[in-house]
């Protein structure tokens, strides 16, 4: 009997998205991400995929950008083994299973609160270490975190959801509370937010969908005097690519050539502040 899953609003109900996604790429022969967790949560909840038109290469882009999110965490943490690692509206990813944090680290998941008793409801414990139940255009909820630690912070598909001011009030409420660290997501150019209110996809978020877009990375570091682009990640030109399916990988060959075209497609912009 299918597990039942706690009422969510449209914003909320985002999180299928990004893990239906990850459970598709699960099931192809040669996965870019390996997901097991997000596939036997689909298929236990007997989740409807199909509703929100997944396609194959969509499911591959979602599971690749999470996989750069991943190797940003990793890579940070293990150059601050002590660090807090931060994941802005985690839904019900296990990104902290798949990337086993040092025991020195602390891991928070993110999300509104009804999100987090889906998470406890769903997911093992170990797959929260520690939970915090919020809206992340409220202050409040940094109070519950140090303030003295290094901090590696990610969001995957979150920025779609807030308005520029938004982003920028929360950039900013994160940089003035931790000394130092790096901020992750992924981007999303003006022709890519067009593309996701046109999109069959995007059909459950279409309402929703606010910030106007980022074509170039570095327009990010007006958002704070601290905030320094170190890497943009295109992931057309990323090594993965070699294992995508033989239309796909074409389809990145031609895009890895201008960064433009890679960045309307699917890229991940790293931050140090």
């Amino acid at each position: 009997m299918p597990v039942s899953v706690p009422a969510l609003t449209p914003l909320q109900a985002t999180l299928w998205l990004t893990l239906c996604g990850r459970a598709l790429d699960n099931r192809l022969p040669n996965p870019i991400l390996g997901d097991a967790l997000a596939d036997e949560i689909v298929r236990k909840t007997d989740y409807d995929y199909r509703k929100l038109h997944i396609s194959p290469s969509s499911a591959i882009n979602i599971a690749h950008r999470a996989r750069k999110l991943d190797e940003i965490a990793q890579r940070f943490l293990a150059r601050h083994p002590d660090a807090v690692g931060l994941d802005l509206g985690a839904g019900l990813d296990s990104r902290v299973l798949r990337i086993t944090p040092p025991p020195t680290a602390d891991w928070y998941d993110i999300d509104f609160p009804e999100v987090l008793a889906a998470r406890r409801h769903l997911l093992p414990k170990r797959a929260t270490p520690h939970g915090i139940g919020a809206d992340l255009n409220s202050p409040a909820w940094l109070e519950a975190l140090p303030t003295d630690r290094p901090a590696v912070i990610v969001a995957d598909g979150l920025i779609a959801f807030f308005s520029e001011e938004e982003m920028i009030s929360l950039v900013n409420r994160l940089i003035e509370h931790f000394p130092s660290g790096e901020i992750a997501f992924n981007g999303y150019s003006k022709f890519a937010i067009w593309a996701q209110k046109h999109a069959k996809i995007a059909e459950t978020i279409r309402g929703i969908t606010k910030f106007p877009g980022l074509d170039d990375p570095r327009d990010a570091e007006r958002w704070h005097p601290k905030l320094k682009l170190v890497r943009e990640i295109l992931c057309p030109r990323e090594p993965e690519v070699a294992k995508f399916p033989l239309g796909l990988r074409l389809m990145n060959r031609l895009t890895a050539v201008s960064a433009s075209l890679s960045r309307m497609g699917n890229a991940v912009f790293v931050y140090r502040f």
